[in-house]
């Protein structure tokens, strides 16, 4: 077939890449030698898509900047997105996803589009790494489930995940994340399992076989237990490990590009992804971070690596992760390496570190040389198409790549049977009461109690009849809400609207941070761990008022110390990684006993934190209390 006829027709129903009964490899090798240059340029981009109102098309461009769908599926012919917020409903979502597909087959191969997501099942309120529930059940944050320690609910909990996003069609998990939290200051940590490497290597594996159903848990329900059609395929991140920011802050932003290695533990960090290799994760992100000063072997003995961004690193990507890890899946890249961008009316720029002074398409040529195959957050493929064109790029360079990518899809179905949901379906699956159950009892369960008054009203479990007072509560749960709040509420407790009527108040608190101002940079939690003077004067002076149980949302460690002081002996300090005020109820109450423990240390002083280094893990000097505390009831 010639490249003129090639762009002008339409291949037959016939094609053996159309044939499921073919062998995944033959079907690739078809259908490649069928694309066009464009086509393919298409296939290396992965980018992000809205859900248009009421589950159509969005035709943007949208408030946040997203493309047209069809200017991005149609003219620029790419197969891979990242939606953003869910639409309230599971059937807008699946008759959304119909549609993408329904276009997508109306092109002249009608390659499926590969519908991806960042995670959707906690509590986290940022939308540049993860994205709010809308109609999944919640769960607690990735660190909640390294609170229980349990690699059975990390597996249940992946799998549950992954239930719900087959019903609508997303079929890639951009996540997990197994960067180990180092550094106390970075925002985040939320994400991770903590800050121990065994511990993430093990509960990060369980996820994995969640996700792509090739566990224990598949097996027990009937599923052939391997990768496939019943499968999402997760993107492990941040590889070779985005914990240890120097300062603990963040490479989204250029003050916080820089990754450091003061201890000279990088080998320590890279363990929890030979796990995850190890489990058949399918496909791997490179983080932001330009490591400075950074000596490792890449398999010929240690050497200098380079500092530009990791997602720019050849010594990474080709020489570590696939020749001495054997990696052999798809590479993409954290979103926005090439283009500068505005998000949220702010300009952003191209997070290109360490080679900022490189034109766009001189940055692509050298992710795409590095042994990336994907760009995240990126919609050029013309420059792919002119790198090719100019002689810079070989053409078998590209289908290198396109041929991972293509088998990625052809694995998951999505040129058979998985290509459209069944809307109904979806509507039953999303949000089901048993998935929704389990979600709230695992987010009991994760709760962490620090330090228990040894007796009075305080005392966990809390006793039937209990006369509670709450604060801070919204956002956190249906009930209560802030302000006045009656009724009863799980264990049999009553809420009453003052501190006065109360036999125990309780205060929900969330870690503290700087503010860095509106947009895009106030959603990333990150400076001091340490609450000010007025919220600690508060606790105080509620708990001698009243016996005090403080309840302190983790989304990173915080300095706790004030706050235990202020609470006196006859007050109660546990800690949360995503619980709504119902399910830390059901906790501090005995329904579902909590049975967390810290997975990472809690630093005692800012002063300790700040003498600690980046990337040794539990190397803050006397921490308040260790990785691994935790109290029964």
């Amino acid at each position: 077939m010639t490249a003129d006829r090639a762009t002008t027709e339409t291949a037959p129903a016939d094609a053996p890449y159309r044939d499921a009964s073919r062998p995944v490899a033959e079907r690739v090798a078809d259908l490649l030698g069928r694309m066009t240059l464009e086509e393919k340029a298409g296939q290396l981009f992965q980018t992000m898509i809205e859900v248009g109102e009421g589950g159509t098309l969005s035709e943007g461009p949208s408030a946040m900047g997203v493309p047209a769908t069809t200017d991005m599926l149609v003219k620029r012919q790419m197969t891979h997105f990242n939606v953003l917020a869910a639409p309230a409903t599971a059937r807008e979502f699946a008759l959304w996803h119909n549609r993408l597909q329904e276009l997508a087959a109306s092109t002249r191969l009608g390659i499926p589009v590969t519908v991806s997501t960042d995670p959707r099942h906690a509590f986290t309120d940022n939308p540049g790494t993860a994205l709010l529930s809308g109609p999944f059940s919640q769960w607690p944050e990735t660190l909640g489930l390294a609170a229980t320690r349990d690699e059975r609910l990390t597996e249940e909990h992946a799998d549950a995940a992954r239930r719900e996003y087959l019903a609508v069609g997303i079929r890639t998990a951009l996540h997990p994340q197994v960067d180990l939290a180092t550094e106390p200051r970075w925002a985040r940590a939320n994400g991770t399992f903590g800050e121990d490497a065994g511990l993430t290597g093990r509960l990060g594996a369980a996820y994995v076989r969640g996700f792509q159903a090739t566990g224990e848990v598949a097996r027990e329900a009937g599923l052939p237990a391997e990768f496939g059609a019943d499968s999402v395929s997760t993107m492990t991140k941040h590889f070779p490990g985005g914990g240890p920011q120097k300062d603990g802050e963040d490479p989204h932003f250029a003050y916080g590009r820089e990754q450091v290695y003061p201890g000279g533990r990088f080998a320590e960090h890279l363990e929890p992804f030979k796990e995850l290799l190890a489990a058949g994760t399918r496909q791997m992100m490179p983080y932001y971070g330009m490591p400075v000063g950074l000596e490792a072997d890449l398999g010929h003995g240690t050497e200098a690596v380079e500092p530009v961004g990791f997602g720019f690193s050849k010594q990474i990507l080709t020489r570590l992760l696939r020749e001495q890890l054997g990696f052999d899946g798809v590479v993409c890249t954290d979103w926005g390496l090439v283009s500068d961008a505005e998000i949220m009316g702010q300009p952003f720029p191209a997070r290109a570190w360490g080679v900022e002074h490189l034109a766009p398409i001189d940055r692509l040529e050298k992710i795409l040389a590095a042994g990336a195959d994907q760009l995240g957050g990126e919609a050029c493929p013309e420059l792919v198409v002119e790198l090719v064109r100019s002689g810079r790029l070989s053409e078998a360079r590209v289908d290198e790549s396109v041929a991972r990518l293509l088998r990625e899809k052809l694995e998951l179905g999505l040129f058979d049977d998985a290509r459209y949901v069944d809307a109904d379906a979806a509507e039953a699956v999303v949000g089901h009461p048993d998935l929704v159950a389990a979600g709230r009892r695992a987010q009991s369960r994760s709760v962490t109690v620090l330090a228990s008054a040894a007796s009075g009203a305080a005392r966990l479990p809390l006793a039937r009849g209990t006369r509670v007072y709450v604060e801070g509560a919204a956002g956190l749960g249906d009930v209560p809400t802030d302000g006045p709040a009656h009724g009863s509420v799980p264990g049999g407790a009553t809420l009453v609207a003052t501190p006065a009527e109360a036999d125990v108040a309780l205060l929900r608190l969330k870690a503290p941070y700087d503010d860095r101002g509106p947009g895009f940079e106030g959603f990333f939690h990150a400076g001091s761990l340490e609450f000010g003077a007025d919220v600690v004067a508060h606790v105080a002076d509620v708990a001698a008022q009243v016996p005090t149980v403080v309840d302190v949302y983790l989304d990173r460690p915080a300095i706790l110390a004030p706050v235990l002081d202020a609470l006196g002996e006859t007050g109660t300090l546990v800690v949360n990684f995503g619980a709504s005020t119902p399910a830390l109820l059901d906790a501090l109450a005995g329904v579902v006993p909590p049975e967390g423990r810290l997975p990472f240390d809690l630093p005692r002083s800012t002063a300790a934190v700040e003498a600690s280094r980046e990337d040794v893990p539990f190397d803050t000097a006397d921490p308040l209390f260790r990785f691994g505390h935790g109290l029964d009831i």
